[in-house]
C-alpha cells in the first residue's frame, strides 16, 4: 500500500441517543465532538440515527411512526374514495 494515503484507523466511539446506547470501535471516520468512555479516556464521537439496539429487525419492536399524518396527506392529494370504486 502507498504510505500516507489511508486515514488513520483509530478507536472511535457510536452513539445511538433513541436507545441511550453507545459502543467503543475502531474507524476511520471521523468527528468534531469528542466523549468521554467509560475507561476515562476521550474519544470522537459518532451519532448515528440507528443500530441494533433501536432497529427493529434486532429489537422486535416497532417504533411509532406518525401513519395519521400520512393517511392525511394521501387523502388530501388523491380524495378520498368510496370502497365501491
Amino acid at each position: 500500500m502507498k504510505p500516507g494515503i489511508h486515514p488513520p484507523y483509530r478507536p472511535v466511539v457510536f452513539r445511538d441517543r433513541a436507545a441511550d446506547f453507545a459502543f467503543l470501535t475502531r474507524s476511520t471516520a471521523a468527528s468534531d465532538q469528542t466523549v468521554e468512555w467509560e475507561d476515562g479516556n476521550t474519544y470522537p464521537v459518532i451519532d448515528v440515527e440507528i443500530s441494533s439496539a433501536s432497529h427493529p429487525f434486532y429489537t422486535g419492536a416497532q417504533r411509532v411512526i406518525d401513519t395519521a399524518g400520512r393517511v392525511e396527506r394521501f387523502e388530501r392529494r388523491y380524495g378520498r374514495r368510496g370502497a365501491g370504486r
